[in-house]
């Protein structure tokens, strides 16, 4: 598994992180061999929000990770650990599992059909829930989740301040922002963000789009973000990719789709040239970008996991991402 910098916080992480939404659809023994399955690809990230299932996916986790050895990590040979000086443990197994192995992500700031809430006490509240339903002391990476209309940048420093002092946030960060919010953010927030986790796909793709139609009425040159991704590589901030394999917001999966009969079939032929799946391929064509990406994989199955991560040693060349772009109904003026 390739690794990738994230800048602003001068560590590595690998380029496909496991994206924990839909994990509370698997049993805890399902779920403990899908944890050490990731992490055995070299899939030590994984992504988690306070909203996901009610918080459950977080709590399900916690407990399947309290039941893994610390035997079982060092089997699978990962060359890019952090440390070894926090320690989870299960204490009717005596089995333990060493917490520096992996690289926690959560975020918070939404209540579901109600609002979204960037308020001190609410980030504060919400990271110990968090802490308390993963079994850990801190995470690695909090994101805000989704741009709150009624921020107040300065209660959002003063959380940040606070969560990073007691040792329970390493880094910061957000997702699904316009540059100018970030902005808004950086002015009071004394961290720098590392993240911005938004959707990005091969259909889904208009923070290439506008920036490559500039100047025409087309509506891939409509900027819908604020030329988030120029934003991103200017100020090192990873971009973390949502939904890769979705043409819309959960409106379905483009790969095998009718809808996208001339993308498939390039994807095809790519995946029978590099001895890989259209998912492979899929992936390949994110993290083919110089802004060095890291794409969240949403999937529970590990035979498809398997196939995303295949994709860190597939490199496109320069005219296949473009075939691929182009076959998804872009446009090159």
């Amino acid at each position: 598994m390739n690794t990738i910098k994230l800048s602003n916080a001068d560590f590595h992480v690998p380029a496909v992180a496991a994206g924990c939404m839909r994990i509370n659809c698997l049993d805890e023994k399902a779920l403990s061999s899908y944890i050490e399955g990731c992490i055995e690809l070299g899939i030590n990230f994984f992504d988690h929000a306070d909203i996901y299932a009610g918080g459950e996916c977080e709590k399900l986790f916690g407990q399947a990770l309290s039941n893994m050895s610390k035997e079982k990590l060092l089997e699978t040979g990962c060359d890019f650990l952090i440390g070894w000086d926090s320690v989870f443990a299960d204490k009717s197994s005596n089995m333990n599992i060493n917490r520096e192995d992996i690289v926690l992500q959560s975020k918070c700031g939404i209540i579901p059909g109600v609002m979204y809430d960037f308020s001190k006490e609410h980030i504060i509240n919400s990271v110990d829930g968090i802490l308390k339903r993963l079994g850990t002391d801190y995470l690695d990476i909090l994101l805000l989740h989704r741009p709150d209309a009624l921020v107040e940048p300065e209660e959002v420093a003063q959380a940040f301040d606070i969560l990073e002092s007691s040792g329970k946030v390493r880094h910061f960060g957000v997702s699904n922002q316009k540059p100018m919010q970030m902005e808004l953010l950086q002015k009071y927030v004394r961290q720098k963000l590392v993240v911005n986790q938004i959707q990005y796909s091969i259909p889904f793709s208009n923070i290439v789009a506008n920036g490559m139609e500039v100047n025409m009425l087309t509506d891939g040159a409509i900027d819908r973000d604020g030329s988030v991704l120029d934003y991103c590589r200017l100020k090192d901030i990873t971009i973390q990719t949502w939904s890769p394999f979705q043409y819309g917001f959960f409106e379905g999966v483009f790969i095998g789709s009718d809808k996208y009969p001339e993308l498939n079939k390039v994807l095809n032929e790519l995946a029978d040239k590099y001895n890989v799946t259209p998912t492979t391929i899929a992936t390949a064509w994110i993290l083919r970008h110089p802004a060095n990406m890291q794409v969240i994989a949403g999937t529970t199955k590990l035979s498809r996991m398997k196939e995303i991560a295949a994709a860190t040693s597939v490199k496109l060349e320069r005219s296949e991402w473009y075939r691929l772009y182009l076959s998804a109904g872009h446009m090159l003026p």
